[in-house]
């Protein structure tokens, strides 16, 4: 054997090396012939279904169709915001058009309907020039070989040359007049159509003879057909800001949400809730998207469509606001705002706000505003300034005050404090209520029928760990953890917390994370920390129901929609929500209670709620005066006063709150006139 295997060696080592190079070379030629056998026979005897199946269906593509979008309704089934029914012209992109095939389509349609004033951009003209094939070819032709070849001289992709022609194109070549480009906002339009996609091509308002015109020429305009559309009406109501807005289908998904919302099927120029209520209940009223697979063979021919899921149009939402009743509220602010400005107390007030709730569900039965520039007798509505715009609340918060009393230790029952003026070492300007002269001996109810500063400023103090004693030095200690136990006290009420309002973005007040001992005692009573009015509604609500904060909520129910497109049956009833409960004793509460009662109905000419007092009903509220500074129409520095009120009626049938900021004359009684006048009418005529 070994000399076998000696031979062979030294015959091989004697064949010469370009024969031993052709043997591998033949010996590698037959392995991969081999390989290629066995994978042919793979692929035609052993998996021969699934490369038919490849060979037959090469191409799936997954399409998305919007349907017509919910509408918004009144607590009674008023319409508030609506569809309009039209028609309009549209163009599906099939798999095998061109974009010269799409410019001859535009060219033809801009003959028959008519455009609005639109602005198409620089790339745009530039796609239409390149349209035409030979023009594109003769723009390519013109390219340097470094515009169209790679090192190696092997072709760059279509998509490079496409770019690079786009760079070459002048402005000359594109100088288009007005009709031409009309028809390149047309064909701007179908050419962004992705394969399969329909698109709403904007156009005019259509006739019925340009309807009749396109059906007849349809047949020559791949795509091109006469569809039933919708576009959303302008609402009128003084709800409209709060109602929001949906995009136009030019603008279609706004750009930071695009891709959140084609993970849920919807398509690039789909309308879509942009501000308030559309955007917050954007999926229900929506609808759901028609889903299908369209399947194209080899030969670019449908040889498959099935519909992965059935579409539904849009589900309607009912809102918690009579209109009715938001109409009369309007009016009653206007009244006396109006009777203000004509006395002169308002002229550099911002405007007036107010807020209605029902204290058991938290629903929204009210938001109304006016706003004022001042110097100016002119007003306007302004219901986004119920929730975004922010006040210095004043003594209304003082209920609140003698809940964290309570909490922290340094309140005890309907305890009696001195009323009197609060004075500290080296400070020549002491604390005083407005009805302080010497000193008075009250309970913490009569704290807030009288609306008493100083009670409220030794209850601080005493959360402070400094219990006060005249002319005492006011020291820095402990007034951080005073002001955080007010601070967490007043959010269980709603004051410098969310309210839960289903809207997606509201102010939660203005709670300054730098302050000092001084505004820790003014905080007290309500003198530092900035509120909006559907704040101020929620606490007087939490207060009527006995301290359960329910979250505020517009919406009152989703509803299907009917063969005619209106209100159908109920799908989903927005359920009361509980936020919290308010941490004291219903005995604690009670205090409260009587106090807000005292605040209107005692006989006490210190009293400051008097003029609330209800002609149909008992109310009870507490008032608040807030010292503040602002600029006149000059510039000038000015003072004013916030004149606010929460209030709510004895069978907690209503709770409101009133802003009335940045008014001149303190003895105005505007806030609790309108206070009293919303509660009275909705008892009398809207109370079930």
């Amino acid at each position: 054997m070994k000399a076998f295997l000696k031979r062979l060696q030294s015959s091989y080592t004697e064949i010469p090396v370009i024969a031993r190079r052709l043997y591998i070379l033949f010996f590698m030629v037959v392995f991969l012939f081999t390989v290629l056998v066995i994978r042919l026979a793979d692929m035609q005897l052993v998996n021969a279904d699934f490369y038919l199946e490849k060979l037959r269906k090469t191409t799936i593509y997954e399409v998305s169709t919007s349907t017509e979008r919910g509408q918004i309704y009144d607590v009674k089934g008023k319409p508030l915001v609506q569809n309009v029914s039209k028609k309009i012209v549209t163009f599906t992109r099939n798999n095998i058009i061109s974009a010269e095939d799409i410019k001859e389509i535009a060219q033809e349609l801009a003959k028959v309907v008519t455009m609005p004033e639109t602005t198409v951009s620089v790339r745009d003209k530039i796609d239409y020039y390149l349209a035409d094939q030979e023009t594109f070819s003769a723009v390519v032709d013109k390219l340097p070989d470094s515009k169209k070849y790679d090192k190696f001289h092997n072709s760059l992709s279509s998509s490079e040359i496409y770019t690079n022609a786009v760079a070459t194109v002048s402005e000359n070549d594109i100088d288009y007049d007005q009709d031409t480009l009309k028809t390149v906002a047309l064909f701007s339009q179908m050419n962004g159509t992705a394969v399969f996609d329909t698109t709403r091509l904007l156009t005019d308002d259509l006739t019925s003879e340009q309807i009749q015109a396109v059906q007849e020429k349809s047949p020559e305009m791949a795509g091109i057909t006469i569809s039933d559309g919708w576009d959303r009406e302008e609402p009128t109501s003084s709800l409209a800001p709060l109602l929001g807005r949906i995009s136009s289908e030019k603008t279609g998904l706004p750009e930071e949400e695009a891709e959140a919302y084609l993970k849920k099927g919807y398509s690039l120029n789909d309308r879509v809730g942009t501000s308030y209520l559309e955007k917050q209940y954007e999926e229900e009223l929506q609808g759901k998207h028609e889903s299908k697979t369209i399947t194209i063979n080899k030969n670019g021919k449908v040889v498959d469509e099935q519909i992965v899921s059935q579409g539904h149009k849009g589900n309607h939402i009912k809102l918690t606001i009579n209109s009715d009743f938001q109409a009369e509220v309007e009016g009653i602010l206007k009244k006396y705002y109006q009777q203000e400005l004509s006395a002169g107390k308002a002229r550099y007030s911002d405007g007036v706000y107010a807020v209605a709730m029902d204290p058991k569900t938290g629903a929204i039965l009210s938001m109304a505003g006016l706003s004022h520039d001042k110097g100016s007798d002119q007003v306007e509505t302004n219901v986004l300034g119920t929730i975004n715009e922010v006040f210095t609340p004043g003594s209304v918060v003082k209920g609140a005050t003698l809940t964290a009393g309570w909490q922290t230790g340094a309140l005890t029952g309907n305890e009696i404090l001195t009323d009197m003026p609060i004075v500290f070492a080296g400070d020549s300007t002491a604390i005083n209520s407005w009805f302080t002269k010497g000193s008075l001996s009250i309970t913490a109810s009569q704290a807030l029928e009288y609306s008493s500063n100083t009670y409220m400023v030794q209850l601080a103090l005493r959360m402070m760990g400094q219990p006060y004693i005249y002319n005492m030095p006011l020291a820095s200690k402990g007034y951080q953890k005073a002001m955080g136990d007010l601070r967490k006290t007043y959010a269980e009420y709603g004051l410098g917390s969310s309210t839960g309002l289903d809207l997606p973005s509201v102010s939660e007040g203005f709670v300054p994370k730098d302050f000092t001992v001084s505004n820790t005692l003014t905080e007290s009573f309500g003198q530092f920390d900035n509120y909006n009015t559907l704040q101020l509604a929620q606490y007087a609500a939490t207060v009527s129901n006995g301290g359960n904060r329910m979250s505020a909520h517009l919406v009152e129910g989703i509803y299907d929609q009917n063969a005619e497109g209106g209100i159908g049956n109920q799908i989903r009833a927005i359920a009361p929500k509980s936020l919290n409960q308010v941490e004291i004793t219903p005995e604690q509460m009670a205090i409260i209670q009587q106090g807000f009662y005292n605040v209107v109905n005692s006989n006490s000419s210190l009293a400051t709620g008097s003029d609330m007092r209800g002609r149909n009903t008992i109310i009870s509220g507490k008032t608040g005066t807030a010292e503040t500074f602002t600029q006149d129409s000059d510039g000038k520095t000015v003072s004013t006063v916030n004149l606010n009120v929460v209030a709510y009626d004895q069978n907690n049938h209503i709770a409101v709150g009133i802003m009335y900021p940045n008014a001149s004359d303190y003895l105005s009684k505007a806030h609790q006139y309108i206070a009293r006048d919303i509660i009275d009418l909705y008892v009398a005529k809207y109370a079930s």
